[in-house]
């Protein structure tokens, strides 16, 4: 037998007593059996490929979003509600007063500005009553069912109590004499759209704790500087809601026999505080809402609520000094005041706290 048949040729198991094959490749002293006792040797088999695994990227800001309770839907709805009657408000006849009637809706600038309150309720609401970002809705129902409750108490005043001192008053963009005052149908369903608003403030209250919507806190860096900026625009938004937005001017007479001129000071119309009764706690209650909404919405908790509560403020008072500034561009008899402007800057500079409330998010991972 050759060296090669010795080598490869039959050979007995000692363990098993079978015949077999030596492979010269497995032998104690070949080449492979060397590698892969020094572990020097490659899988001939190809890898198997892993299974791409997919990332889970968590959302902007790492808001969550639990059951949206019924509650919170109903506060919806009686949004978009209060938004459609306080719209519908806007064409009808507002108040006969002298018999003169008198309408909201005195122009296409007057109708858009007017409808800048009911059209954000509507969409606000809903997105709510659909259960989309719950606490952004519940945050603007709160603070816009705080504002509307002093406006309610005036408005009740304006058509049924406004006779009892008759004044200069500006209704409507007119300034008229309440000598005598009879409630139209806009003014009733004016009436019916802030009670639906303070209504969707209460039950938003009841489902504010029910609705489970919380982020990763990415304002709380700012919070305390969105709240001291608010602060210092509620009370600068008081100031000017005291006054007149648009008032009548003084009046500048000349003696024929001196020559000499006589400023003449013209009835206007009244303050907010200068009324009497239901109007004057209305006004107090209103400016009592102005300054605390203020302070509680940079703080609400998450973002979006913030945004929500900001976004009420914005559109109240920007709504204000716009109507203000209208009249006084639309009268003869009315001219645009100090206060009314610092309205409109109010109004823009919570629009600005509101932007900000909105970008600053945490994005990515």
């Amino acid at each position: 037998m050759s060296a090669r048949d010795a080598r490869n040729g039959p050979v007995r198991d000692a363990t098993t007593g079978k015949r077999g094959r030596r492979d010269a490749s497995s032998g104690p002293g070949s080449s492979r059996v060397a590698r892969e006792e020094t572990g020097n040797v490659r899988s001939t088999g190809r890898r198997k490929g892993r299974p791409s695994q997919a990332v889970a990227v968590p959302p902007v800001d790492g808001l969550v979003v639990g059951p949206v309770p019924a509650s919170a839907r109903a506060t919806g709805v009686l949004l978009v509600l209060a938004g459609l009657v306080g719209a519908v408000a806007l064409f009808p006849t507002y108040l006969v007063v002298g018999g003169r009637a008198l309408s909201q809706a005195s122009g296409v600038g007057a109708v858009l500005i007017a409808l800048l309150v009911p059209l954000t309720q509507v969409l606000v609401g809903a997105g709510l009553a659909r259960g989309r970002v719950p606490k952004f809705g519940l945050a603007y129902a709160g603070v816009a069912g705080a504002l509307a409750l002093g406006q309610f108490l005036i408005e009740v005043y304006r058509g049924s109590s406004s006779t009892s001192r008759p004044g200069v008053e500006v209704l409507a963009g007119e300034r008229v004499l309440t000598s005598s005052v009879e409630a139209g149908p806009g003014w009733v369903l004016g009436l019916v759209a802030l009670g639906l608003t303070v209504l969707a403030a209460c039950v938003g209250s009841v489902a504010w704790g029910r609705t489970v919507m919380e982020d990763g806190g990415s304002l709380d860096a700012v919070r305390s500087g969105l709240a001291g900026t608010a602060v210092l625009l509620g009370v600068a938004t008081v100031l000017c809601l005291s006054l007149p937005a648009a008032d009548v001017p003084d009046q500048l007479t000349t003696d024929p026999v001196t020559g000499m001129q006589t400023v003449v000071t013209r009835e206007g119309p009244q303050a907010l505080l200068e009324r009497p009764g239901l109007a004057l706690l209305g006004g107090l209650l209103l400016a009592g809402a102005v300054v605390l909404c203020a302070v509680i919405a940079p703080s609400l908790r998450p973002r979006l609520a913030a945004v929500g509560g900001l976004l009420a403020l914005t559109v109240a008072v920007l709504s204000a000094g716009l109507i203000g500034a209208h009249d006084a561009l639309h009268s003869p008899d009315l001219e645009w005041t100090l206060p009314g402007i610092g309205l409109v800057f109010a109004g823009l500079a919570f629009a600005g706290l509101t932007g900000v409330a909105w970008r600053v998010r945490r994005g990515g991972p």
